[in-house]
């Protein structure tokens, strides 16, 4: 009966429309009610959820990302791309993935990428002649990339979930050729269907157009460097990292640049703080949530259920990915790793999956349900960038939503794609 009451409660307040973090905080409470114990261990457990020093990371990431996105990177990022790529079938759609790939590893968020590249490509690409459901297509999920690259904060959430204990470094240099795979697939899918719709190539400028491009947007890309070089060589954890990136990129952007005024750091601090806080707080409400799920032992109960079903890993697996994709399509990405972490990582442990692995295909896993109807928040932001419906874009974006899980399926069942670039740092 705890269980029904748990989520029961969760689900009815999810349907009626109230902010996950409540629902989460609201249905535990409910619980604990019920269980008789102390209300206070829900608050314990809250404050106990965002007391740990690894969450630091994550307002510092999200500020320097912030500040990215508006100290003009992301455009110098783009002429790089469009040096690099723009001549391939499909131009500015190829374009639009390379500076997804570059401004991933800046700014770690699905969500900035698609607001600050697909700002700046869709109204290139209309007015070349491409149809505006294409432009989102390809910004909604190239965006994806982001989450798989060093400084995703959503590898940083999935450590905190899994007990703190897995190494955030050997999580970023996990992602990073899934997030370079994801990055090939979608361009050879974008190639295709420019090539059925006879799109235009862009003109390639020359070597020395190029260099002038990337020394341009050097500084930019540096902080890549920085970031993933530090923290893999052990001179600075993840947390401190995230304070070296901040200062790196108020530096570039103030002094380097000089496209950061007083108002434009200004609404970068407020973004950062407003982001900080929901995210935060649906961390320390999934952790009561997640606390529940421990003491109930409903991760025991789902390992005994599914070696009922089959015993056989590449069943179970592909169960969790079906399970994964039908959760991300109506909750966020955030509580979703806090809330499913402690019930499938056990699952998947206990059939001989390593749990670096299991992190890059639970955030590949979640990062589509962020493209998918009807909570899909980076493919709304993408639909808002274009003007466009949802609707006009879910007709045309299958390929690509192809594309997508045929990589999903790759990295799941080759565990070699994630774990190969870890086992070289030991």
């Amino acid at each position: 009966m705890e269980i029904w009451v748990l989520f029961g409660t969760f689900v009815v307040l999810l349907l009626i429309g109230t902010p996950v973090a409540f629902c989460l905080g609201v249905a535990s409470f409910a619980t604990i009610l019920y269980l008789g114990i102390p209300p206070v261990v829900v608050f314990q457990r809250l404050n106990s959820g965002v007391s740990v020093f690894a969450l630091m990371a994550i307002p510092f990431f999200i500020f320097a990302g912030e500040l990215m996105v508006r100290g003009d990177i992301a455009r110098r990022l783009v002429g790089l791309a469009g040096g690099m790529v723009g001549h391939i079938r499909g131009g500015l759609g190829q374009v639009n993935i390379m500076a997804s790939v570059m401004f991933g590893g800046i700014s770690g968020s699905a969500a900035a990428d698609a607001t600050a590249i697909g700002g700046i490509m869709i109204p290139q690409m209309k007015e070349r002649g491409y149809d505006v459901s294409y432009g989102v297509n390809v910004t909604v999920l190239a965006a994806l990339i982001a989450l798989m690259l060093p400084p995703s904060h959503n590898l940083i959430i999935y450590s905190i979930s899994a007990g703190g204990k897995l190494s955030i470094a050997d999580l970023f240099t996990a992602g990073i050729i899934p997030g370079l795979l994801l990055a090939l697939a979608l361009m050879i899918v974008a190639y295709f269907v420019a090539k059925k719709r006879n799109y235009p190539t862009e003109p390639f400028a020359g070597w020395k157009a190029l260099g002038g491009l990337f020394i341009n947007a050097v500084p930019g890309i540096m902080l890549i460097g920085i970031i993933f070089g530090g923290v893999r060589s052990g001179v600075f954890t993840a947390s401190e990292s995230s304070c070296i990136a901040a200062v790196y990129a108020i530096l570039v952007t103030v002094l380097g640049y000089r496209t950061l005024n007083w108002n434009e750091f200004v609404g970068a601090t407020k973004a950062a703080v407003r982001t900080t806080a929901m995210v935060l707080l649906v961390i320390g409400c999934a952790a009561s949530f997640g606390w529940l799920l421990a003491f109930l032992r409903i991760p025991a109960a789902l390992v005994d259920i599914l070696k009922h079903v089959s015993d056989n890993p590449i069943v179970i697996l592909l169960l969790i990915n079906l399970m994964l994709l039908m959760l991300g399509t109506f909750m966020d990405m955030s509580p979703l790793i806090v809330i499913t972490t402690p019930i499938f990582l056990p699952v998947a442990m206990a059939f001989g999956v390593d749990p670096i692995h299991f992190g890059v295909i639970l955030i590949l896993n979640l990062g589509i349900g962020l493209c998918t109807p009807p909570v899909g928040t980076v493919l709304f932001v993408g639909c808002a960038v274009g003007k466009i419906p949802v609707w006009d874009v879910i007709r045309t974006i299958w390929p690509f939503y192809g594309a997508a899980f045929t990589v999903l399926m790759l990295v799941t069942y080759i565990p070699f794609l994630s774990l190969w670039l870890p086992s070289l740092f030991h």
